[in-house]
Parts: C-alpha cells; structure tokens; sequence
C-alpha cells in the first residue's frame, strides 16, 4: 500500500479502483489485500483513510454492526463511507440466496448522531457518525419500468420526509426501489 493510498474499496470484487487499496476476500486480478470481511479487525492502522467505498457487501453479512464499527475506526476525522445495499422493496433482495438483511432509508439513523433512530438508541452502539450527507434511493431503469421511475425517483428522493413517505405507502410497492446510497461521515 503506498502513501498516497487513503481511499479504501471494500469487497471490491472485479471492480478495481485506481488509487484505491482494493480488499477483497478473493485474490482477484487487482485485489491489493486479501482479507474476509468477516473477520475483524481489519488490516489497517486506525484513521488511515478519508474515503471508503462499501458497495453490495452489507446485505451478505450476518451482523454488519461490528464491520460499521470497524469502517467507523479505520476512517479519519470527517472520512466519509459510501454504502450501497439492497432497498427492502427490491426483488434482488429475494433473488439472491446470500442476501441476509434487508435495509430502509432509516437504519442507517441508528449509527449517526442527531436523529430520531439515534437519539431514542443511542446506548445501542459505542461509535457513531456525525451525518448523514447523501441518502437517496435508486429505482430500476429497464425500458418498462423507465417512464414510470424517472419520475417518481426524484420526487421521492427530494427530502429525508418524502423518503419516510414513500416507505411507509403504497408507493413502495407501487414502485419498488433498488438500492440505498448513503454516505456516512465520521
């Protein structure tokens, strides 16, 4: 790992990343550590990266919150993580048998100072994040489904109440999203 390396792509599978420590459980082409994300801790000193990117690899896991925790110390002051999970309305979530644990626009409250999850359990965890910069909803782009989530897609994703909204309606089933982006700032 070279100096200038403080960027972190998690579970990067195939998808490398130039300038990036590239981790993965398997020693693909590309891969710069070989480690299993499953067994904490991971390989790096404490503070070392201003970025991670954690793409598709929460949902496989059976309890995430220790590799959160662990993304939490690896991370310097105002690092951020950039997550991608399944929405708990996608149809990947039941198409792939590996998939574990389904998430809503809300779960990432839990981990972040200042809102409601946190504030009503805050004596769940031992780490925290200051905020939640980015969160927004992905929707599926296939020629049928297009005309209908181009619209919908920024109409839900202009405010934290309008995602609650969507969540708790029949929008959600009406149109399913895919994923969760977040961003989560330590």
């Amino acid at each position: 790992m070279s100096a200038m390396s403080k960027k972190l792509n998690l579970g990067c599978g195939t998808d490398i990343r130039d300038g990036w420590v590239n981790l993965d459980s398997a020693a693909l082409p590309g891969v710069d550590v070989v480690h299993d994300i499953n067994i904490l801790p991971l390989p790096f000193e404490e503070g070392l990266f201003d970025e991670i990117v954690c793409q598709d690899i929460l949902e496989h896991i059976a309890d995430y919150t220790p590799l959160l925790k662990e993304l939490h110390r690896v991370l310097v002051p105002g690092g951020l993580v950039h997550i991608r999970v399944p929405h708990f309305t996608s149809k990947n979530n039941f198409t792939d048998p590996t998939h574990r644990r389904m998430f809503s626009t809300s779960t990432f409250d839990f981990f972040t100072k200042n809102t409601r999850w946190h504030k009503a359990r805050h004596y769940y965890f031992d780490f925290s994040f200051s905020d939640i910069p980015k969160l927004e909803l992905t929707f599926e782009l296939s020629s049928r489904a297009f005309f209908y989530n181009k619209w919908v897609a920024p109409v839900v994703n202009k405010s934290r109440h309008r995602l609650a909204m969507y969540e708790s309606t029949l929008w959600s089933r009406l149109f399913p999203a895919v994923n969760i982006c977040v961003t989560l700032k330590k």
